[in-house]
């Protein structure tokens, strides 16, 4: 994405007391793009947002809008807005005096405030008629709805969501993912996403931001960070993953990989990188079945542990002979296996990615 940056993070960092949440952390956000915040528990999710909303003060860095101090201006004169879980509409209210809620805020009269509000149903696809509808009468999907076109009433130039849709069940979840992801296309807005869930931020996002101890640990687009993660953590975070450590000279003369076993330079035209740990990651839909004459540039062999059926695709957890845990996902009808089945699985270089990280 080539747009000027609508909103830029300088070395935010946030203390309460003896405990830092967030260190020094630098972010740029370009114009009109969906940007997703992962992250587990803890990670510092929700102080960031707290603190781009105006909820709270940082201790250190700056937030910009464009080139005014964002973070200098209160909460209510802002230009952004906020879509909370909680959705804090007002439920003895109709859904056109819940949209128009800001713009009566604002001091606009109420015809200028109807045919906004009648706008935003046209964009958010909900009838007409629901303009005089009561709030409680309608579904969990309208509701997120009505308070996405109230967000947008106040034509806010960034919006900053806080995990709408973790109380939502899961059709219903993925149908608003995908309604999210269009009404950003319609409307060119900025989007800055908060959530626990890796499935919304893959479905949604132009780039995800990974969070980790108050730190980013990966910007970038979602599979981009799905291939080519820069860390273990990041690897594991992405999904269920394989991780061979390897061990020895960097030439690939001496070299081996744990629970491996490797064609002749095979891992010497790898990019490994001297003086660090390098680990092969190989997501598990990379992972294939060998037969007795079947070949690979690298090979593991095994035992079924368990198989999952995955819809359209069956994922199956392998004892390696070293001990580990192996995971392979392959076309529901391409093999059958059960539990104890002994088995040889393999992958080539393309199929790798190598992580290089700094000794603790």
């Amino acid at each position: 994405m080539n747009a000027a940056p609508i909103l830029r993070i300088e070395n935010l960092c946030k203390r309460y007391g003896d405990f830092t949440a967030l260190h020094g952390i630098d972010l740029e956000v370009p114009d009109g793009e969906f940007l997703t915040i992962v992250g587990p528990s803890g990670s510092g999710k929700t102080t960031l947002i707290k603190l781009l909303v105006g909820m709270e003060q940082q201790s250190e860095g700056a937030i910009w809008l464009r080139d005014e101090r964002l973070d200098r201006l209160p909460a209510n004169r802002r230009p952004t807005c906020m879509v909370f879980q909680s959705l804090a509409l007002f439920p003895h209210r109709s859904v056109g005096e819940n949209i128009e809620f800001p713009l009566k805020i604002r001091g606009e009269k109420k015809p200028v405030r109807e045919q906004r509000a009648r706008e935003l149903l046209d964009l958010l696809r909900l009838p007409q008629d629901y303009y005089k509808k009561r709030i409680d009468a309608c579904s969990g999907g309208e509701r997120q709805r009505i308070a996405l076109a109230r967000a947008l009433a106040f034509d806010p130039e960034i919006l900053f969501f806080d995990e709408p849709l973790s109380a939502l069940d899961y059709r219903l979840r993925k149908t608003l993912e995908k309604e999210l992801k269009a009404l950003h296309e319609r409307t060119g807005k900025t989007f800055v996403y908060i959530t626990h869930s890796l499935e919304e931020a893959m479905v949604m996002s132009d780039r995800i931001a990974i969070l980790r101890n108050g730190r980013f640990e990966q910007i970038g687009p979602a599979r981009e960070i799905y291939t080519r993660p820069q860390s273990r953590f990041v690897a594991r975070f992405m999904g269920d993953v394989n991780l061979f450590e390897l061990r020895g000279g960097v030439d690939g003369s001496t070299l081996q990989a744990q629970g491996l076993s490797a064609k002749p330079d095979a891992l010497g035209t790898l990019d490994i990188v001297a003086d660090r740990h390098n680990t092969l990651v190989v997501r598990p839909e990379r992972l294939r079945f060998l037969g007795p004459e079947s070949a690979a540039e690298f090979i593991a062999v095994g035992t079924i542990a368990a198989s999952y059926l995955l819809g359209s695709r069956v994922q199956y957890e392998i004892d390696a002979e070293d001990g580990a845990t192996l995971v392979v996902e392959s076309a529901a009808e391409a093999v059958e296996l059960s539990p104890g089945a002994p088995v040889r699985v393999g992958f080539d270089r393309s199929d790798v990615h190598v992580i290089a990280e700094r000794a603790a």
